[in-house]
């Protein structure tokens, strides 16, 4: 299954944010999930162990922001890939977990794509 297609889970409360992004990364060639918030995130990974990278929104409602969700990513499954963007300036650097990487919004979706391609090889 060395070409099977990469699976990317999105997780973004805003509905039609969520929709933008995951229309283009399938548009791309991914295989994307999606949920609106972290509880939801954790469930899908839970029964998804192919999935290689969560790209996640900070501020979100439920039980625990992206950043929370990407420290459980990080230790529950170590080589899932972890993208956090945010677009509020308080998002403290030094909190997002070892290997993620973080990406500001409004993000350059073209850009995004690169990433999660050079994260995903």
């Amino acid at each position: 299954m060395a070409h099977s297609k990469p699976i990317v889970l999105v997780v973004e409360d805003e509905a039609l944010v969520r929709m933008a992004i995951v229309d283009r990364l399938e548009e791309e060639g991914f295989l994307v999930l999606e949920a609106a918030n972290a509880d939801e995130a954790l469930k899908i990974l839970v029964n998804n162990l192919n999935v290689r990278l969560v790209f996640t929104d900070v501020d979100m409602p439920g039980t625990m922001n992206g950043i929370k969700l990407a420290a459980a990513v990080r230790d529950r499954w170590p080589p899932i890939k972890i993208v956090v963007t945010s677009g509020y300036k308080h998002v403290k650097l030094d909190e997002i977990p070892a290997q993620a990487e973080f990406v500001p919004k409004p993000y350059n979706a073209d850009r995004l794509i690169n990433a999660f391609r050079r994260l995903t090889d």
